[in-house]
C-alpha cells in the first residue's frame, strides 16, 4: 500500500509540473488576427500564425507544417475577401479538419465583419489584382478591430464554454484600453489630416479612411504587379511636378522602388509596418499603431 501512495504521489506531482495545455488551438491567417485572440485569450488559446509581417499574405504557399497545423486547429481566423484565395482553399481541404471549414463555428472571416470599401463596381483583371468584395485589409482601422474583437471574444466563449467567463472578461479590458487608444491615436494624429502618399500597393485605404490621409500615387503600376522602370519614370515626373509629402512601403516589400523615388524627387521614403512584428515598435496591436502613427507624423517634423 505504502509503495502505491507513493507512486501515485509521484504522478501527481509528475502532472503538477507539466504545463498546462490551452483549452484551444487557433490559427491565424495574418498576424494581427493571431494577436487580437491572444488579447483575448490569454494562456487558454495556443495561438500561431500561417504568416509573418514580412511575407505577402497573397502569396504563401500551403506547405505540409501549415496544413498540419490546421488538421490540428480548433479555431481559424482569417481575413477572408479573397487576400489568402491562392491558398487558404487548399489549406482547409488538405486538412481534413471539419471543425475549421467556412460555414463552421471554428472559422471566421473579420472582413466579413466591417463595412468594406473600394468594393468595385466592374470585375477586370486587365486593372490588375483586384478583389471583387472590396479591399481587404480592414486591420488598419482599429475601430474595425475593436467590432472584429466583439464577435471573436464571443466564438471563443461558444467554443470554450469552460472558459467563457474568462474569454468575456478580457475581451470588455481589451475593448477599454482599446477605445482609450483610438481616442489618443485621433488626437496625435490629427496633423496628418491632408498627408498626401505615394504607396506601393492599395492596402492603405482604411488607414487613409481613418485619418484622412490622401494616395496620389502608387509604385505599383497595378495592383499586384511590380513596379516597373517606365511606371516609375512616369512617377517621378509627376512628382517633380507636384510633390507629395511621402512614399510609404510596408515591412514585407522591397524598399528599392521606393528609395528609388525618393533620391529622385527628395520625397522622403518611409517604411510602415503594417502588421504586428513589421517593426521593432509593432510587437502588439497597441505597438502597431503607436509606431505606424510615429513614423508618419515624423515626416511633418
Amino acid at each position: 500500500m505504502k509503495k502505491i501512495i507513493l507512486t501515485l504521489t509521484a504522478v501527481g506531482f509528475w502532472l503538477l509540473a507539466q504545463p498546462a495545455t490551452a483549452a484551444l488551438k487557433v490559427l491565424a491567417c495574418e498576424p494581427e488576427w493571431g494577436a487580437l485572440v491572444q488579447e483575448l485569450a490569454g494562456d487558454n488559446a495556443a495561438v500561431s500564425s500561417a504568416t509573418t509581417a514580412l511575407q505577402d499574405a497573397h502569396h504563401i504557399e500551403a506547405r505540409p507544417s501549415l496544413i498540419a497545423r490546421a488538421r490540428n486547429a480548433d479555431l481559424v481566423v482569417c481575413t477572408g475577401s479573397e487576400l489568402e484565395v491562392g491558398w487558404l482553399p487548399l489549406l482547409l481541404r488538405q486538412s481534413g479538419n471539419e471543425r475549421i471549414q467556412p460555414g463552421k463555428p471554428g472559422y471566421i472571416e473579420t472582413s466579413q465583419l466591417v463595412p468594406r470599401l473600394e468594393i468595385p463596381k466592374t470585375l477586370d483583371r486587365s486593372l490588375g489584382d483586384i478583389h471583387p468584395a472590396g479591399n481587404p485589409h480592414i486591420h488598419l482601422d482599429p475601430h474595425n478591430l475593436a467590432t472584429i474583437a466583439q464577435v471573436l471574444g464571443d466564438r471563443l466563449a461558444q467554443l470554450d464554454p469552460a472558459n467563457a467567463g474568462a474569454y468575456r472578461t478580457r475581451t470588455a479590458a481589451f475593448l477599454a484600453r482599446w477605445r482609450d487608444a483610438i481616442r489618443r491615436w485621433e488626437a496625435e494624429a490629427a496633423p496628418l489630416r491632408g498627408l498626401t502618399m505615394v504607396v506601393y500597393h492599395k492596402n492603405m485605404a482604411y488607414l487613409n479612411a481613418w485619418l484622412g490621409l490622401r494616395e496620389v500615387g502608387s509604385l505599383e503600376p497595378k495592383p499586384g504587379i511590380p513596379p516597373t522602370t517606365a511606371h516609375l519614370a512616369d512617377l517621378v515626373a509627376r512628382m517633380q511636378a507636384e510633390p507629395a509629402k511621402v512614399i510609404v512601403y510596408m515591412a514585407y516589400n522591397s524598399s528599392q522602388a521606393a528609395e528609388f523615388l525618393s533620391e529622385r524627387t527628395k520625397i522622403p521614403a518611409v517604411m510602415l509596418p503594417f502588421t504586428v512584428g513589421g517593426s521593432e515598435g509593432a510587437k502588439d496591436l497597441f505597438g502597431l499603431f503607436d509606431d505606424t502613427l510615429a513614423r508618419l507624423l515624423a515626416v511633418l517634423k
